[in-house]
């Protein structure tokens, strides 16, 4: 379900525009934290409203994304709401990922840029030719944090002692 609701959102969100991802993900952020959220992990989905404002308005500022003519030049809220959206996997349905670093890290620089690409296509935003590579050294840091972050502990010490 949460995978579902999560696609669900980038659709409403690449394809509606911020009129009809406002809701839509408001629905499922408040359908998220009812009956699935841990508690406090409304902290994460905050964390990564933040870091979205940070991330993509800062890439937009650079130039990275063109929204057209009819575009006001502040980051899109329909954008924006992906990175709270995308906050509600991480504890659920990419929990598992966390104990995978490497897979993580491939995971966050391959599939995040593909998102990019595709969002850019469906919503007729164009991309300037830097922003896919940024995303993919960002994505990947990312997902590599949130296994050092989330992951199984790893011990301090690797050494044996003797036996007695």
């Amino acid at each position: 379900m949460n995978l579902g609701l999560f696609q669900g959102g980038w659709f409403a969100c690449v394809l509606g525009g911020s009129l009809v991802a406002l809701p839509v993900v408001a629905a499922i952020l408040a359908l998220h934290l009812r009956w699935i959220a841990r508690p406090g992990e409304w902290r994460w989905l905050l964390g990564f409203a933040g870091l979205g404002l940070v991330v993509d308005g800062g890439l937009h500022l650079a130039g990275g994304f063109d929204f057209g003519n009819d575009f006001s030049g502040a980051l899109p809220l329909w954008l924006w709401l992906l990175w709270p959206l995308f906050a509600t996997l991480v504890h659920h349905g990419l929990g598992w990922l966390w104990a995978h670093p490497w897979l993580a890290l491939l995971g966050g620089a391959t599939s995040a840029p593909g998102s990019y690409f595709l969002g850019a296509r469906l919503a007729e935003v164009s991309l300037a030719p830097w922003l896919l590579p940024a995303q993919a050294l960002i994505w990947g840091g990312l997902c590599w944090w949130l296994c050092r972050r989330l992951g199984p502990a790893t011990p301090r010490s690797t050494q044996r002692t003797a036996p007695p």
